[in-house]
């Protein structure tokens, strides 16, 4: 950019001379923005401000933060940062042209500002007009720009240059961003020719050719025909620019692309993709409701549900007039980009009052006590996202002018209030592989990322995460002595099992599953919808009922056995989150999600689920470790586990949940088994990783070969000796622990424990975790989410794990339900009951609910009734 063009009017204040002088003392806190440097010229660090904001944004001339006009004070007093460069967007109407209308709209050239675009820029009784200009604290002098020739170079380069900056965040994920979109200028004047055609959901085919795919809708005539050709073959024969060429109709839709987010429009007179804004409108003159449509695993075809029973429709509730809801705790967010699943949990995390008065209730000193940069502090965009949902600030009735416009258009638009989550998600997900990207995600396992991350970034005495968090116990008993063990462990999500034999309506799925075969072999649209109907009864009876232990070893037989499993609530939380596990593996290993209904009830009573501990005459398993298993054994291998970040040997089996985690990402089931094999069953997380530094190798995918246990493993106390005439165990099998990270008086006491059998003075190490715990306070936890079952090691100290029991009587008060057939793609919308009534979150829309879709959620959210 032109510094001409940054600098563009405006009159000197001071002479020359004078503006040198005033800026000398300050000369050597001023940077010029370097490569890598971060310029946060959009949003406030503290708040969501903004150039657009009334007092417009205040960028730091020495650390490019931005500040707005509630947090510049606090910025100055606790740096000493004097100059700031001043941005704001100002908004002007239109002067109407002679014909009454408004005049015809032209390039903006007072437009500097790299601010993200919306509906409103586009407007054509709008324009708009950037202010930029030196602000010298503590007295608040002005400096307006340009002033090129009095400014001293340093700061006229200075300033030229972090105007110039690009944001942030397509810095740091270049990848993961896509060029922004403009309206195309045929949208609002687009004629639509009134002749009957209609598209069908599916069976779509190119009218001047036999392709089935890149097929584009034009949305003047209804013409569906093929793209063009590309260079690797596929495309399609250019059908579609040949018709624009010989009727001039401008814009065309990809048929397979259009969901309730939008959809990929292309203008052939603008010659690149566009931005529709009224695509519902131009769609539904066709017969495309885009509520009902998703784009299916080839990115090829509609669903094919028809609309009232449509999953996208009844869980946003299309077809109802929802009244917007305003003011504080009714603030939307922003989708960035599959980024609802952040929405969606954000909105419900921030409704619990243990969160809100953590964060919130702690804003000034959290803010006070931030690092130099709180783009890079958790408590701090905790605090300001939580403040930016619930101050009202960001949530305002319209005025009265714009509702009678709104009614006169008649149009649904979400609401332009709402925060944008760019900053908070740029922090929360840095460093992970899947939360970093712009794909979709398991709502689920963000949540168990968030909770980590509360748990260790602490706020005030009390941690908020600690109202999710209960004890399961967990009774295992040997089928042939009968004799049993029970353990404890943490966990912050009840995982609910979906019991689908127990649905009250198999006639009528039997009967929808013959007629939709017979309509797909006919290549006709499918019957109507037909959902099995689960009682949530059956799901809690799932749940509570024993499970087989694979591959499992009784010391009381000292041999394997058959074994079974009874998993109870050691302490009920005070917020219980209720996940039900709809997504599941079909016998063909392809991943599916089961669209069920069940009758989540709106009181939940597990009281009956409280263990119970030790019954009288039952009988403990011996305390006895496993043998190590022989050489030739081929279950077993030598594999290398970092156990709190410290390698070492040991036997383990597969996790078959973390394999179909991966494998439901497009990875070769092989691969996957691999990758949680040689990570040691730490997680899916663990094994992705895994899997992205091996999978360029030659035989990633293939057959895991496991080697024999070796002499690394097998060489026991032969090779160093047994105890000493001391009865102390050899020290150079006591240094070989310690150099695992384990405590001396540790490592004595599992050698003494296992006559210097160095491989079962490892095992006995991990079956007496207490122990370990006792030795060595300070040893780092595990990342909860490498976990599959959320069985998250807590720093429990010598007090044990911080919980808040109480009875097991509950109350719904949110969910969050998922939209598609697969946590990698979809949406994600919140439900929340707030003041007596149940309000929907959908994204930037947030709205009274009529139809709480309660039967469809994904994850359900209960608060303790107070006895």
């Amino acid at each position: 950019m032109q510094r001409a063009a940054l600098f563009r009017g405006g009159d000197a204040q001071m002479a020359a001379g004078d503006l040198g002088e005033l800026l000398v003392p300050y000369m050597p806190t001023i940077r010029v923005p370097k490569s890598g440097d971060r310029v946060y010229k959009t949003e406030c660090a503290f708040s969501y401000d903004s150039p657009d904001s009334e007092g417009g944004l205040y960028v730091c001339m020495n650390t490019f933060l931005g500040f707005g006009r509630e947090h510049i004070e606090r910025h100055y007093r606790k740096t000493g940062q004097c100059v700031y460069l001043h941005l704001k967007r100002h908004v002007i109407e239109k002067v109407p042209g002679a014909s009454g209308g408004a005049l015809p709209k032209r390039r903006n050239a007072k437009l500097f500002l790299d601010l993200e675009t919306n509906s409103d820029l586009n407007s054509e009784d709008f324009e708009y007009e950037d202010e930029a200009k030196l602000v010298i604290f503590p007295d608040h002098y002005e400096i307006s720009l340009p002033n090129i020739e009095e400014l001293p170079a340093l700061v006229t380069i200075a300033c030229d240059a972090l105007l110039s900056a690009k944001s942030p965040y397509r810095k740091q994920e270049p990848d993961s961003w896509e060029e922004e979109l403009q309206a195309s200028k045929h949208a609002k004047t687009l004629v639509q020719l009134d002749n009957g055609v209609r598209i069908p959901p599916s069976g779509w085919k190119c009218s001047k050719c036999d392709l089935r795919e890149n097929l584009w809708l034009n949305l003047t005539d209804g013409s569906v025909l093929c793209g063009k050709w590309f260079f690797d073959g596929s495309g399609g024969n250019g059908h579609a620019m040949e018709h624009y060429k010989e009727t001039g109709y401008p814009l065309a839709v990809k048929l397979g692309t259009i969901t309730p987010d939008g959809a990929d429009v292309y203008s052939f007179d603008e010659e690149e993709p566009v931005l529709d804004p009224h695509i519902a409108k131009h769609l539904a003159h066709f017969g495309i409701d885009m509520l009902q449509m998703q784009v299916t695993e080839n990115g090829l075809r509609d669903n094919d549900i028809k609309p009232r029973v449509s999953e996208w429709e009844v869980i946003q509730e299309a077809g109802v007039k929802l009244k917007p809801m305003y003011g504080p705790g009714y603030t939307g967010i922003k989708n960035l980009g599959n980024s609802c699943y952040l929405n969606a949990v954000m909105q419900a995390i921030f409704s619990i009052p243990e969160f809100q008065r953590a964060y919130v209730g702690n804003l000034p000193r959290i803010f006070d006590y931030s690092p130099l940069d709180p783009t890079q502090d958790f408590n701090t965009q905790m605090a300001k996202l939580g403040h930016g949902l619930l101050s009202g600030q960001y949530s305002k009735p319209p005025m009265k002018s714009e509702l009678i416009e709104q009614v006169m258009k008649e149009e649904h638009k979400p609401q332009r209030n709402g925060i944008s989550p760019r900053m908070f998600k740029a922090f929360i997900s840095k460093g992970h592989p899947e939360f970093s990207s712009n794909r979709q995600q398991d709502a689920q396992e963000f949540f168990l990322h968030l909770i980590n991350l509360v748990e260790r970034n602490p706020v005030g005495s009390e941690n908020p995460s600690d109202v999710f968090r209960f004890l399961v116990e967990e009774r295992t008993q040997c089928c042939q002595s009968r004799k049993v063990r029970y353990t404890e462990r943490v966990d912050y999500i009840m995982q609910l099992p979906v019991a689908m034999e127990a649905a009250t309506n198999k006639d009528e799925l039997i009967a929808y599953e013959l007629k939709r075969r017979e309509a797909e072999a006919a290549r006709r649209p499918p019957p109507e919808l037909v959902r099995a109907k689960i009682p949530f009864s059956a799901c809690l009876q799932a749940f509570s009922e024993p499970s087989n232990v694979e591959d499992f070893w009784s010391s009381a037989l000292q041999a394997k056995s058959a074994g079974v499993k009874t998993s109870r609530f050691a302490s009920f939380p005070q917020y219980l989150v209720v996940q039900i596990k709809k997504f599941t593996f079909g016998l063909d290993w392809i991943p599916k999600k089961l669209d069920v209904s069940i009758d989540m009830p709106d009181f939940l009573d597990i009281s009956h689920l409280r263990a119970r501990g030790l019954q009288p005459g039952e009988e403990e398993l011996p305390d006895i470790a496993p043998p190590i298993v022989i050489p030739d054994d081929p279950k077993v291998g030598e594999i290398r586990l970092s156990y709190f970040r410290r390698s070492f040997l040991v036997a383990l089996d597969i996790d078959e949940s973390s394999v179909m985690q991966l494998a439901e990402m497009g990875f070769p089931l092989e691969a996957c088994r691999k990758a949680v094999y040689y990570t040691g069953n730490l997680g899916a997380e663990v094994a992705f990783n895994w899997i992205i530094a091996h999978m360029e190798e030659p035989d990633f995918a293939e057959p895991l070969v496991i080697p024999a246990f070796g002499e690394v493993a097998s060489s026991g106390a032969a090779a160093l000796g047994a105890l000493g005439l001391d009865n102390q165990p050899p020290e150079e099998m006591v240094a070989i622990i310690i150099s695992m990270g384990f405590q001396r008086n540790l490592a004595i006491q599992a050698l003494k424990a296992t006559n210097s059998n160095l491989e079962r003075a490892l095992e006995w190490i991990f079956s007496h975790p207490d122990l370990e715990e006792e030795s060595e306070p300070a040893l780092d936890t595990m990342d909860m989410e490498n976990n599959a079952n959320a069985n998250i090691l807590a720093d429990t100290g010598s007090e044990g794990p911080r919980i808040k029991d109480g009875p097991g009587r509950y109350e719904l008060f949110g969910f969050i339900s998922h939209m598609g057939t697969s946590t990698m793609s979809g949406h994600y919308v919140c439900h929340l009951k707030k003041e007596g009534r149940w309000v929907i979150y959908n994204d930037l829309r947030v709205c009274a609910s009529e139809r709480p879709p309660k039967d469809l959620g994904y994850i359900y959210f209960y608060h303790r009734i107070p006895s």
